[in-house]
């Protein structure tokens, strides 16, 4: 029997599940140990297949909509945040809610009331449909806020008034495309008023510069997340932008093997919302035609932890 190829895998470190996505999955799990099954969940509660089907199969309910929810249910709201007519709409039904948003995510909700109660107009850089989007306008009177997507929109910005203007972003952008599109701004509106910290969250550029720090050496890189996650997609442009050969798959069984004809080093990520399991399952799924030797590259080290809401801390 002829010796299998050997394969040098690089494993990128951090990545995989960032804490908002730890809280947020804790969160469905601890309602559905305190109230029982069924838990209603409005929209995937980060966006990983894996991760929702393993809810679903504990108890939890994935709809888009409240009026999805019977009136006696438990309802967790989504990491990626709602706008602010969800829970007052809860409220008024007398549903019993959890708020799974992220806190960096609520924490640029925030941000968006003061500028807007400042008297700014809000330039929002974001990719449009996106949940996070949505539920970061939900926050502000319709209006208040103006959508960008990358510099094409930057440049074509007509504001009724360019002197009074403010920018907030998605936190799951490109680092470097984002930054293009702030330079713009800037560019163009000398005044513009900035964030008060980076919007975009310290799990995404985590996630980012460990990418690149492993793609100048390798021969492609395969990331593991959905094509819904925005932070995963953005990890595959990252290592494309560094010339690297780049993939999104979301389970080893997705896996073209045609992608690794060449191949003598691969680089590996997964997004935010990717947990460690589907890592190691790709490994495993690699070792079965390569001799795999697998090494990681740790570029900066996490240890952020967010508190569970009230109610559910005594659970945990």
């Amino acid at each position: 029997m002829s010796e299998k190829p050997v394969l040098d895998l690089l494993i990128a470190a951090p990545r995989g599940f960032c804490a908002g996505v730890d809280r947020a999955i804790r969160i469905v799990e601890l309602a559905i140990e305190k109230h029982g099954a069924p838990v209603y969940v409005r929209h995937e509660i980060v966006h990983n297949k894996f991760v929702v089907d393993s809810l679903k199969a504990r108890g939890a309910i994935f709809v888009e909509e409240l009026t999805e929810v019977p009136n006696d249910a438990p309802v967790v709201f989504s990491a990626h945040g709602v706008p602010k007519s969800v829970p007052a709409n809860a409220e008024a039904r007398g549903l019993d809610y959890l708020d799974a948003t992220c806190p960096l995510v609520s924490k640029v909700h925030r941000q968006a009331e003061r500028l807007v109660a400042a008297g700014h107009h809000i330039i929002f850089i974001g990719h449009a449909g996106h949940p996070e989007v949505i539920g970061t306008f939900g926050q502000v009177p319709e209006g208040a806020m103006t959508l960008v997507e990358n510099v094409r929109d930057a440049e074509a910005l007509t504001p009724a008034n360019p002197d009074n203007l403010a920018f907030l972003t998605q936190t799951t952008l490109s680092v470097d495309d984002t930054a293009e599109v702030v330079r713009t701004l800037q560019r163009r509106f000398p005044s513009i008023s900035a964030p008060r910290g980076e919007d975009i969250c310290y799990a995404t550029s985590n996630r980012q510069a460990a990418v690149k720090a492993i793609a100048a050496t390798c021969d492609a890189v395969l990331v593991i997340g959905a094509p819904n996650s925005s932070n995963s997609v953005r990890l595959v442009e990252v290592a494309e932008r560094e010339g690297i050969r780049a993939a999104l798959i979301q389970r080893a069984t997705d896996l073209d093997w045609s992608f690794l004809d060449g191949v003598a080093k691969l680089g590996l990520t997964a997004g935010a919302s990717a947990p460690e399991l589907l890592v190691r399952e790709l490994v495993d799924h690699l070792a079965t035609r390569f001799t795999v030797n697998e090494s990681e590259v740790e570029t900066t080290r996490e240890s952020i932890a967010f508190k569970l809401p009230r109610g559910l801390e005594t659970a945990a």
